[in-house]
């Protein structure tokens, strides 16, 4: 019984800290917009030069295989 009274002020010093960061989670607007991060892997980023010549909006030729075994 002597433990109850140690146990519940805990709880609400806890529950107080979970509100307070809650009021603060949404006054720096952090649940303002939930959708854009779930769809920005979908949209791929410009791509950035690997070389310090390569101009970043051409793309590289691709090397074609080809199973001709002429050699």
């Amino acid at each position: 019984m002597d433990s109850i009274y140690i146990l519940i002020p805990i709880a609400l010093i806890f529950t107080a800290i979970a509100i307070k960061t809650f009021f603060w989670a949404i006054d720096n607007k952090q649940f303002d917009d939930l959708d854009a991060a779930g769809k920005s892997i979908l949209f791929d980023d410009d791509p950035t030069p690997s070389l310090p010549n390569q101009v970043p909006n051409q793309t590289p030729e691709k090397n074609i295989i080809s199973n001709d075994n002429d050699a």
